[in-house]
């Protein structure tokens, strides 16, 4: 998802632009870390690796036409042929451990002489869309590009030390939770950040989470559960109430958290019982088109033996964009499964949290008098039904009571989080209760 257009200068507190604030640097290199160059040296080298790969598939997939043997295991060449794609993938991984080895070594010579409250918008915006598309893989890699799951105020770390000068924080917290490919950076969009806006009309103090929307969703859920854990007993002031605000795959992402607080081995949740409000905007509750689409280029490629070894591109889609094809919230959706292929649904449904005010918005492209069109069209990414938490199967769907459905027209997925009527219907919602 496209992120938004990032402010000219860093950020003060309630959203706004700190006044004076110097423009946005005009070579985005300046933005970049140190173990950013660790990162990129890696993603380079399993490139080549990946390319490797991919050429011998091809190259075997032709001997194979010849009817010449191939090699041991399926598209790989055999013999001398072989052991030359063997040589590059090794001299490739040893040049990896070794500028992995020399750059680390280098790091505290080049350390950054930004200053530490400095948000560098097009740098986070770019991490960002790395880990959505393959954060799984960086995870696994141990990439220092990998983004860690953790709570930020203004775009940078929470510091619960300063939220306990008085006045600093209420006891009536709220967490915002990004989507798919963005982070906390971008709850602020056309001047407008919903967390600011509620902090300011309802009193609440607005914690922004950022994770990499390239892990599972349930992996994220079972994280975030942890962590709110941590946030709420932590917290400088009791915690009266607490809500959270989630934003497309975030709502995902916050609906396996409830179901991993209910199940925790204690029975006992610090923060699912003080839990009033949990919000939707634009989440796709049953699964989005977006990720669908994709799996049928996995088919197409798939379907002849000279396109079938450039599948492995299509592949690289994260497991958080595989989950949204139905909409996984638990481990049991995806484990044990190959998430590549096709296959129907087999979720297992997973209803709202009892006791907790859920309410649902989603957006339509269509016009108002458009009922067709609306359910087709979705928000531009995420369809009205899936998003309202409809099913064909009534044992999937969610239930939203229709006092905390609302539906606006003519707005994209994105739109979602700048949207002035959105605004007024959160504040009415959790003002009300």
């Amino acid at each position: 998802m496209p992120p938004s257009p990032p402010p000219p200068g860093p950020l003060a507190p309630g959203g706004k632009r700190r006044a004076g604030a110097a423009p946005a640097p005009a070579n985005p290199l300046r933005q970049l870390r140190a173990s950013d160059l660790r990162g990129v040296a890696r993603l380079a080298t399993q490139a080549t690796t990946g390319i490797s790969r991919v050429a011998e598939g091809v190259h075997q997939s032709v001997l194979g036409t010849l009817g010449l043997p191939g090699g041991a295991q399926p598209g790989r060449t055999r013999g001398l042929t072989g052991l030359v794609y063997q040589s590059i993938r090794g001299v490739t991984q040893l040049v990896d451990a070794g500028l992995q080895a020399g750059l680390a070594r280098l790091e505290p010579f080049f350390a950054s002489s930004t200053p530490a409250d400095t948000v560098h918008w097009e740098r986070e915006a770019v991490v960002a869309a790395l880990n959505g598309v393959m954060g799984d893989r960086l995870q696994r890699d141990g990439n220092p590009l990998c983004t860690q799951m953790g709570w930020y105020q203004q775009g940078l770390p929470l510091d619960l030390r300063a939220l306990a000068a008085p006045g600093a924080a209420t006891g009536k917290l709220l967490v915002l939770v990004h989507g798919l490919c963005m982070n906390d950076l971008q709850w602020l969009r056309h001047g407008h950040d919903h967390g600011a806006h509620l902090a300011q009309a309802l009193g609440y103090t607005p914690v922004y989470l950022r994770y990499n929307t390239g892990q599972h969703t349930s992996t994220n859920g079972a994280e975030l559960s942890a962590l709110l854990e941590s946030l709420v007993a932590s917290w400088p002031v009791p915690v009266t109430e607490l809500s959270i605000l989630a934003h497309s795959m975030g709502g995902l992402v916050a609906r396996s958290a409830c179901h991993h607080a209910t199940q925790a081995a204690a029975g006992v949740s610090g923060w699912l019982p003080r839990l009033r409000h949990l919000v939707f905007l634009g989440t796709p509750h049953h699964g989005a088109p977006l990720e669908r689409a994709g799996h049928w280029v996995d088919v197409l490629l798939g379907s002849t033996a000279y396109s079938r070894p450039f599948a492995r591109l299509a592949q690289l889609r994260s497991a958080g964009i595989t989950d949204l094809r139905y909409g996984h919230v638990l481990d049991t959706d995806w484990l044990g499964r190959d998430r590549f292929r096709k296959s129907p649904d087999q979720r297992t449904p997973v209803p709202l949290p009892a006791g907790v005010a859920c309410h649902a918005v989603a957006a339509t492209l269509a016009a108002r008098r458009s009922p067709v069109g609306e359910r087709l069209v979705g928000d531009g990414l995420v369809p009205l039904h899936s998003a309202l938490g409809i099913h064909d199967d009534s044992g999937r769907t969610l239930g939203f009571a229709k006092a905390q459905q609302a539906v606006f027209y003519r707005l994209g997925h994105l739109d979602l989080l700048a949207d002035a009527g959105v605004a007024r219907q959160l504040q009415g919602w959790m003002q009300g209760h």
